[in-house]
């Protein structure tokens, strides 16, 4: 068998927990590195002085956006087994405030780990063409994991 068929075989076995975790960050943080390169390639808002700083950058951005996330989750704790419209309204702004204002916390971040590296330029400071990034970089993530799924069930 050829070397090259030994790795097809072994990455063929059933993932175990950290595996799958890894092999789900790996993805995240290469499809936010994609995202990040292409924007910075096309978009003039987006300024990466190098790879290293993109691929930084989106290990900062994967690691701020989980905690982002578990706190969204706690927060949305005392909502949970509610149905009043209040609740549910209030769930939702909750969700939404972390969401939103956890991206300036994200952009202040960035800036203090690699400074003049990375550069958002445009409405309030950067805040919108960053956000927009974001926003591709969670697209592109779900992208990625919904086309493993439906690689999965195609058997």
């Amino acid at each position: 068998m050829k070397a090259h068929h030994h790795a097809a075989a072994t990455s063929a076995a059933l993932p175990n927990a950290r595996q799958r975790l890894y092999v789900r960050y790996y993805v995240a943080i290469t499809a936010d590195l994609i995202v990040l390169g292409l924007l910075s390639q096309f978009w003039d808002r987006v300024q990466i002085g190098s790879f290293t700083a993109g691929l930084v950058a989106a290990i900062l951005l994967q690691l701020l956006l989980q905690i982002t996330l578990m706190i969204e989750h706690a927060a949305a704790q005392p909502f949970i087994n509610k149905d009043s419209w209040q609740a549910k309204t209030g769930r939702i702004f909750v969700a939404w405030l972390i969401l939103f204002s956890s991206k300036f916390a994200m952009l202040w971040a960035i800036g203090l780990v690699l400074g003049d590296a990375i550069h958002f330029y445009g409405a309030m400071h950067g805040a919108l063409p960053f956000i927009a990034t974001v926003i591709c970089m969670v697209l592109a993530e779900a992208l990625a994991f919904s086309t493993f799924a439906k690689l999965e069930r195609a058997n």
